[in-house]
This record gives structure tokens, sequence and C-alpha cells, in this order.
């Protein structure tokens, strides 16, 4: 059988609890026993966390990110003359579509009865020519609303970058994070 990191006999004293002379499926299992990681059950395995006894209470989660481009990409976004048409128009309902789909696309997230979803879109040409996506979602549910968040920033800028490549093709997507979430039992954070 294998064992994890060090095969020597009676490494760690015969009948220690030492992970590294345990057999390998063991010592993942003392691992995702005291693992935080909730999509993991004792054994190491994936699965679906069950909420079906947690009470339904608003939600609410808000992210960002940006994509940058060469100046003459956000003229020719900011004038509405892409070759595509409105860019963060489509963008927009791009990124609400992707925030209701999340568990279509993210294995084990849970799907999800969204109340609100909200894109706005900032131009700035410093530093850099770029624009900044902010997603916020809402629901009130046994679950949070970040991954529709974050889905919704992502895919959103990914449309931008997908209408406008032909201009464009070194356009760059960063900073995509969680700004704030509110509701459920690890109350509100926010990412300073």
């Amino acid at each position: 059988m294998a064992r994890l990191f060090d095969a020597r006999p009676n490494a760690g004293g015969a009948g220690a609890r030492n992970p590294r002379m345990m057999p390998a499926r063991a010592a993942r299992s003392v691992i995702f026993m005291t693992s935080p990681l909730t999509h993991f059950d004792a054994q190491g395995q994936a699965h679906m966390v069950d909420v079906g006894g947690k009470p339904a209470t608003h939600r609410a989660a808000r992210a960002t990110g940006r994509i940058e481009m060469q100046p003459a990409t956000l003229a020719l976004i900011e004038a509405g003359n892409a070759k595509k048409g409105d860019v963060l128009g489509i963008a927009r309902v791009a990124g609400i579509m992707a925030a209701k789909k999340t568990s279509d696309l993210i294995p084990l997230c849970h799907p999800l009865a969204l109340s609100s979803v909200a894109l706005e879109f900032k131009a700035a040409a410093q530093p850099a020519s770029a624009i900044t996506c902010t997603a916020s979602v809402e629901t009130t549910g046994p679950t949070g609303v970040e991954m529709e968040a974050l889905t919704a920033v992502q895919i959103a800028l990914l449309t931008i970058y997908d209408m406008c490549k032909a201009a464009d093709r070194g356009m760059t997507i960063t900073g995509v994070r969680l700004l704030e979430k509110r509701g459920g039992k690890s109350g509100h954070y926010v990412n300073n």
C-alpha cells in the first residue's frame, strides 16, 4: 500500500498516528477531517455542501476586476464605435446571465434564485487605459452569492475582450476579487 512522504518502517514510533506512516488514503482522511475546506468530506471526497438546514437570510456580495487595454481601444469603446456594437451594454447582459448560470459553470455551487444582479463599469485612462467592472448580487437563501458576483465580473470582462479582440489582442484581465459579502453565519466581510 502506498505511503505518504516517509516510507521508513516505524517512522514516528510504533503505533503513532503519524500521517507520514499511514496509508495514503488514511492520511488524507486525517487531513480532511480537520480541513476548513467545506467541499470535501472526511474521506477527502468532493461533495456539495448540505445547506438544507440553514435559515434563508438576505445575502449580498460585491466583486470587482479590470481589463487593461491600449488607449485607442478604450477610446473605441467610449465612442460606441466598436465593430460588434455596444460593448459595455453587451458585457452587462453577459455578466447578469453568468451570475444566473454560476451553478452550471462551477460544479459544487448551489443553484440560487437571485433577487438582484447589477454591473457597473468605470473607464479610466490613468495609470493605464482600463475598464473596471463591479458586480453586486443579492438573494434571500441559505447560502451566499460570492461566486455569482465573481462569475459576473469575469464573464463581463471576457465579453469586453471578445468584442474588442480584433482591435487589441493584448488586453489583460486583472485584479478580480471579492470586495464584500453580507449575510450568513460568517457575517460581514470586507476586503480591504
